[in-house]
Formats: C-alpha cells, sequence, structure tokens
C-alpha cells in the first residue's frame, strides 16, 4: 500500500511539472528546475559518499568506534563528533547513512544526534563561505550559539530514546 501511494505521488509530480512546462506555468517550471538541480548534486556526491561508507564499514572495527564514541567514551566521543560533522561533505545526504554506520558499530545515540547536528550547522565548507560573506564575527558568535545548542539537543534526544530502549531498525 505505502509504494502505491508512493509511486502515484512521483507520477503526479511528474505530470505536474510536464503539465507546467507545456502550460508555461512559472511555479511548476520553478519545481522542475529545483527537483533536477538537486538531483544531479546527489548523484554527483552520493556515489563517492556511498563507497567511502563502504569502506568506513569494512575498515573501522566496531571496537574502536564504541572506544571512541561509544556509550561510555565521555567528552571524547562529542569531540569526535564535532570533528567528524564539520569535516562532512555533502551535508545530511551524506551524514545520514554515516550515522547509520556508526549506530551499528556501537556509537552512542546522544554522540550520533549531536554528529548529525554538528553536520547540519558547523560544515567546514559552508563556515568558509558565510565568514567570506557575512564576516568572521557573524560566524564565530553562530558557531559559538550552534555548537552548544546542537550539543545539548544531542544529549538530550539521546538520553530520551535510550530510556525509552529505542533501537534503530536495520
Amino acid at each position: 500500500m505505502k509504494r502505491k501511494v508512493m509511486w502515484s505521488f512521483i507520477i503526479l509530480c511528474g505530470l505536474f511539472v510536464l503539465f507546467s512546462y507545456s502550460s508555461k506555468l512559472d511555479f511548476g517550471i520553478a519545481v522542475g528546475e529545483q527537483f533536477f538541480s538537486v538531483f544531479w548534486s546527489m548523484i554527483k556526491i552520493l556515489p563517492c559518499a556511498f563507497i567511502l561508507i563502504a569502506l568506513f564499514e569494512k575498515w573501522c572495527h566496531r571496537e574502536t568506534v564504541e572506544r571512541h564514541l561509544g556509550a561510555h567514551s565521555g567528552v571524547k566521543g562529542y569531540l569526535w563528533a564535532l570533528i567528524l560533522g564539520s569535516m562532512t561533505i555533502g551535508g545530511l545526504f551524506v551524514a545520514f547513512p554515516l550515522a547509520f554506520s556508526l549506530h551499528r558499530k556501537g556509537a552512542s545515540l546522544k554522540v550520533i544526534f549531536s554528529f548529525l547536528g554538528f553536520a547540519g550547522v558547523c560544515r567546514i565548507p559552508m563556515t568558509l563561505f558565510e565568514a567570506s560573506f557575512l564576516g568572521i564575527e557573524f560566524t564565530i558568535i553562530r558557531l559559538c550559539t550552534a555548537i552548544p545548542i546542537m550539543l545539548g539537543t544531542g544529549m538530550l534526544l539521546g538520553w530520551y530514546l535510550e530510556k525509552q530502549n529505542y533501537t534503530i531498525r536495520e
């Protein structure tokens, strides 16, 4: 049932974009152009990211991930999450599969949620772009507020879900 709804939605969206191009409907044309822009950027990024994640799966041992990012890693785990999140290229397209891989290797939910927050707001390319246009002062203020917020949110969400015995399904 879910697949039928999903495919029906995809077909309806495609028909809407085709109708918009044929009837010169500006909104539909803008939707189609934005879709293809995001689609091509994903096509360029995801294959390389999945290859790197597969290499991570194969080369990184579970014990190493548990020691550095596990439930008993302490502050070190959050520092690693900040470093990994800031170096993630491709944004959350890449961060979500990597977070799933980290979870399978034994990283705690607190660290994983913090990593996802850091990957969303602390990426180095985004920070450099922001600093060049908005100034270094703005960037420093934003990072000094975003990092504690993402850290606190990740810890709170991870604590709550671990208390509820939540597990991520394969």
